[in-house]
């Protein structure tokens, strides 16, 4: 990821929006997409909706890219004489991870740092050590005396965790609010990548047309919702997806990651940091944009985790898919670990697939384009034919990776290790199992591509 991508990311992390309080947040989206946006708008929830015109708008389908700008945080109920805040939960926060934390406490005026305070364990009785100490009986220290921090504060300020980005490990960060900025971010990134368009594609001299610029890759209009108040309700999406009124929508969101200690497989799948972006299959999704999700990630080589959602989901995809008529809506995510807490972490590398993903979704689509169940698009692009060729293709791509993996292993000296020593077979050892790394991402997509055919992809009916 380029370090202007990290930048941008890191301002949207670490911009104060709890839920209700969203506005720097949505400055900086206004303020970054301005130069290549076509429209942009706010509604009265502070939901910001930014078009991107397509080159054939009247005949190709909208697109809709919904992701909740808000974040969980606390809202100040009772100040004390003596200047300690008492607090509530904004959105899901979970008390036992409170005490002894940093936090910054939004004032009209200013920020203002303060700690959530705890008896020390040397004062707690035995029995009260082994439970979690309710959030109402927790208060917010200022280190201000009581006349000045009633000066200051007022009841129903908001506060978060007083913590941003950081990279570590392989290509791991670490922040608050990754729920869901992160997906904002991705979805800024796509309009870019759109806006740029594809190789070959540029219009005379980037000649300016009713419909935009020559040369982006969106045929039908992309609009970005960048919502609120998702954490306490979808709410944003409810009135952003009622005024676009998109032809199809897909919401974007972060998902439980199963990968640590203590999370049941079973009961909530195998979803990996790093496996690449989660496609959700369920009632909630249209089964048409969810076959064009899963095409677009084996056309683009990218690696993909489905999930599976037995009912309504906690994302904005839940209010989008029943507005108006019915808005045809799919749901991407990236794997997620400690949600809710001021350590969310995330692979960047499943935030730069998810914006090569969702791009390659929004080109592909067409005039043929239908996401009526059982109806499905008679497009050159689902084709069974097309469809087919598709998984043939995407093998050809594995068995290229793992050619240019042997060569470069030889080329390194892999097979010549037993002339040089036990030393020189564990760097061999290491690219042996990258190649079957290869294997393990990549085949199965394009066996689940394969089987395509028996879900009706791409027949007529």
């Amino acid at each position: 990821m380029k370090q202007k991508h990290v930048a941008l990311l890191k301002a949207l992390l670490e911009a104060p929006s709890p839920t209700g309080c969203e506005v720097a947040a949505a400055n900086i989206v206004r303020n970054h997409l301005a130069p290549i946006a076509d429209e942009i708008a706010t509604d009265s929830m502070g939901s910001v909706q930014i078009r991107l015109n397509g080159s054939n708008r009247d005949a190709v389908p909208a697109v809709m890219l919904a992701a909740h700008m808000d974040e969980v945080g606390l809202m100040v109920t009772y100040i004390s004489d003596e200047g300690f805040l008492s607090v509530s939960a904004v959105g899901g926060v979970d008390a036992a991870i409170l005490p002894g934390m940093r936090v910054d406490v939004h004032t009209q005026s200013k920020t203002l740092r303060g700690v959530v305070g705890r008896k020390p364990i040397h004062l707690i009785d035995a029995d009260e050590r082994k439970t979690v100490t309710p959030l109402d009986k927790m208060v917010i220290d200022l280190g201000l005396p009581g006349d000045e921090v009633k000066k200051l504060v007022r009841i129903g300020d908001e506060i978060t965790f007083g913590v941003g980005f950081e990279e570590f490990g392989d290509k791991m960060a670490v922040s608050r609010a990754f729920d869901d900025k992160c997906g904002v971010w991705v979805a800024m990134r796509v309009m870019e990548k759109l806006a740029k368009g594809k190789p070959g594609m540029e219009g005379a001299a980037g000649a300016k047309t009713p419909s935009g610029v020559g040369g982006r890759s969106n045929k039908g209009d992309f609009i970005i919702a960048a919502t609120t108040q998702e954490e306490i309700g979808t709410r944003g999406a409810m009135t952003s997806a009622y005024s676009v009124c998109p032809d199809v929508a897909i919401a974007f969101d972060v998902t439980h990651a199963t990968d640590y200690p203590g999370i049941e497989k079973t009961k909530y799948g195998n979803i990996v940091c790093g496996g690449g972006p989660v496609i959700a299959r369920g009632p909630n999704i249209n089964p048409v944009v969810f076959d064009r999700l899963v095409a677009a990630a084996v056309r683009e080589g990218i690696p993909y985790q489905i999930e599976a959602e037995p009912g309504v989901t906690g994302t904005d995809a839940r209010a989008i898919q029943v507005t108006r008529g019915g808005i045809p809506c799919g749901l991407i995510s990236v794997p997620l670990r400690y949600m809710h807490t001021p350590t969310e972490v995330v692979c960047l590398n499943d935030l730069s697939n998810a914006v090569r993903l969702i791009a390659r979704f929004v080109s592909d689509l067409d005039e043929n384009a239908c996401f009526v169940p059982g109806i499905v698009s008679t497009s050159s692009d689902f084709q069974e034919k097309d469809v087919t060729d598709m998984a043939e293709t995407y093998k050809e791509q594995v068995q290229e990776k793992h050619d240019k993996a042997y060569e470069k292993a030889t080329k390194d000296g892999m097979f010549a290790a037993g002339e040089r020593g036990l030393d020189a077979s564990a760097g061999a050892q290491k690219k042996a199992l990258a190649m079957d790394d290869v294997t393990t991402v990549y085949e199965p997509a394009a066996e689940a591509l394969e089987k395509t055919e028996i879900d009706g992809i791409g027949k007529e009916v």
